[in-house]
């Protein structure tokens, strides 16, 4: 994985900016954070940071993943909306583009992960002892060959999306750890976040911010 790290050098795009929080829309292929050694260093944090120095992390997406990522610009900010994370206060939805025709159009997927250690950074389903994971989908068209979703995890497990959807029969395109064959052959993991609601660190009002999916 590390060796092909090619990440895209597309300039860093702004979706809300204010006193206490930055939302930007990150492009597929780039880390959120570093990685191990100097080739991994380019990351989407260390961009930010570039153009705002007093950026720090809140959560991430995987490398792949594009859409909606937000970082706080102060220490308050910065615990206020971990703390929402924690507690899952905050919203998101995600869009992807998944194989196969999804017959059932809308539906909960529960089914608990634990990291595949042999084989990291895969996941498992494991009932024993994996954490709980909730998903729920939406169809939202459908042809004979894919379907496009809308997702909206309940929990944050690392791979959770798209660990679900390959476990219902449905992984999402262009997935190179959890796709096979012919659904694995896109140009990119076809995930996107492409809303996060929370509440604004200075007040405690609601906020809504979207960046389009790009596929």
């Amino acid at each position: 994985m590390s060796e092909d790290y090619n990440p895209p050098n597309d300039p860093l795009v702004v979706l809300h900016e204010d006193h206490e929080v930055l939302l930007v829309d990150k492009p597929s292929g780039l880390l959120s954070v570093p990685g191990k050694g100097e080739h991994l260093a380019d990351c989407l944090i260390a961009r930010v940071q570039a153009a705002f120095p007093t950026a720090l992390l809140v959560h991430r997406l995987d490398r792949d993943t594009s859409g909606v990522m937000i970082f706080a610009l102060t220490p308050h900010a910065q615990r206020h909306l971990g703390l929402q994370f924690e507690k899952r206060f905050t919203k998101k939805t995600y869009v992807a583009r998944v194989w196969g025709k999804v017959e059932q159009k809308t539906g909960t997927i529960d089914l608990p992960i634990i990291v595949d250690w042999p084989n990291r950074p895969l996941q498992k389903i494991d009932f024993e002892n994996g954490r709980p994971a909730v998903t729920d989908y939406r169809v939202v068209r459908t042809t004979e060959t894919e379907s496009r979703v809308r997702l909206y995890p309940q929990t944050g497990r690392s791979h959770q999306l798209r660990l679900h959807m390959r476990e219902i029969g449905h992984p999402i395109l262009g997935d190179p750890f959890y796709a096979t064959g012919p659904a694995r052959e896109f140009p990119r993991l076809m995930l996107h976040s492409e809303t996060l609601q929370f509440r604004h660190p200075d007040g405690g009002k609601g906020v809504r911010i979207t960046a389009k999916a790009p596929f």
